[in-house]
């Protein structure tokens, strides 16, 4: 068990929940094109490169928790909510509402106290 967590395993995992968003981004952009058709799945760049993302994240935030606690650095992965909402608004020109931003701001707010 770890003792305390290490200041760039923090870093890390913050890093891993904007390449997950990122990888959302292309399951989003990629949605647009499958069917049921599974060819449409495996031969669909976008999606491949949301799974290619999800899976450096994953491996990154492995190797985070070899030096950090679990309760301290899974709560910073909510951050990809946040990281999702900023990026739909500026690259797919989604909407967001008073109440959702104020959601990502209780976000925000949960993931620092835990950090702290």
């Amino acid at each position: 068990m770890v003792e305390q967590t290490e200041t760039w395993a923090i870093l890390v995992v913050a890093v891993c929940a904007f390449i997950g968003a990122i990888g959302q981004l292309f399951f989003k952009t990629g949605s647009s094109t499958i069917s049921m058709d599974i060819t449409s799945w495996i031969f669909n760049l976008k999606i491949i490169t949301g799974f290619v993302l999800y899976g450096v994240s994953s491996i990154l935030f492995i190797f985070a928790l070899k030096h950090g606690n679990l309760s301290v650095l899974y709560p910073i992965i909510a951050t990809s909510y946040i990281w999702v909402a900023l990026l739909a608004v500026l690259l797919l020109g989604e909407t967001m509402t008073f109440a959702r931003w104020s959601g990502l701001g209780l976000i925000l707010l949960g993931v620092s106290l835990i950090v702290r």
